[in-house]
């Protein structure tokens, strides 16, 4: 057995998923693994059988089952921040109640690269993509290991790091995020997460190429089904966000106002956002 008593931290949100927060939690506990870990569910006053079904699983798994409930709703980014605040395992694997791991040695394979490579502070692996009615929509045929850096992720390249697939180290360069104010305006919360990961510890994501987890888009999902109208303007909160929280160079500035320009200019001066459009510019320029 390692050293540390407890290896992982699973953290699971989770609000109005009756008809998933099963399969998600089967998940969890189908790992095979040479270590402890314990799988925190932060159950955000759900309005449906969530909490109900949370608590059947806790009642026969007490030792490894906590249930954090909210009374009232904090929404979604504070449930995180207080679920990851109270774990105490060594890494922090992350999963929505509305996604699901595939794959037994998930938790141990990404437990072994981190263990073993201590330049890389978070660690994902490839994913399904599928609809509400599980059909597929994406899978890469032939999964590649990638790796990312602070410089890749502030410019838009994090393939096949979503947040059901990623594990991290808890340490306070990385979970310190939930002391940052503007960490709770955000919509792309994940992405800001990784690149204040990067950011303070000058380490890299690592992707496996192996597929071991399932993302789901569907009609409740937060991010995934919302307007395409309302998800461009989100996309621009973030954008904005990350150009006044993070430090680039001259170089990097340049690439950030061609992202700009690129993706989200015409969508500013579409819906007259002119005093946004002007600030980003200049914040760049």
């Amino acid at each position: 057995m390692p050293t540390h008593e407890l290896m992982v931290s699973v953290c699971c949100i989770t609000y109005n998923h009756e008809k998933y927060i099963a399969q998600a939690l089967d998940g969890f506990l189908m790992q095979e693994t040479n270590f402890k870990f314990e799988i925190l569910v932060g159950e955000d006053k759900s309005s449906d059988n969530t909490k109900a079904i949370i608590e059947s699983y806790c009642a026969r798994y007490p030792d490894l089952i906590k249930l954090i409930s909210h009374n009232p709703n904090i929404g979604a980014i504070r449930n995180q921040t207080d679920v990851v605040r109270r774990a105490k395992g060594k890494y922090i694997a992350m999963c929505d109640g509305d996604d699901f791991w595939t794959d037994a040695s998930k938790l141990q394979k990404q437990v072994d690269f981190l263990e073993a490579h201590d330049d890389y502070v978070i660690c994902c692996h490839h994913s399904e993509v599928i609809d509400d009615f599980d059909k597929l929509v994406y899978v890469k045929d032939l999964p590649v290991s990638l790796e990312f850096d602070y410089k890749d992720v502030l410019l838009g390249k994090r393939e096949e790091t979503r947040i059901c697939s990623l594990m991290m180290r808890n340490i306070k360069q990385v979970t310190g995020v939930a002391e940052q104010s503007w960490y709770f305006e955000t919509y792309g919360t994940d992405t800001l997460l990784k690149l204040y990961a990067l950011s303070n510890t000058g380490k890299k994501i690592y992707v496996l190429p192996e597929v071991m987890a399932c993302y789901r888009h569907h009609t409740g999902g937060i991010w995934s089904m919302i307007d395409p109208k309302i998800r461009k303007s989100r996309m621009i909160s973030d954008f904005n966000l990350t150009i006044k929280n993070f430090k680039y160079s001259s170089l990097q500035k340049r690439e950030l106002l061609k992202i700009y320009f690129k993706q989200y200019f015409l969508f500013d001066i579409r819906y007259f956002n002119f005093n946004n459009a002007f600030q980003t510019i200049t914040s760049l320029w």
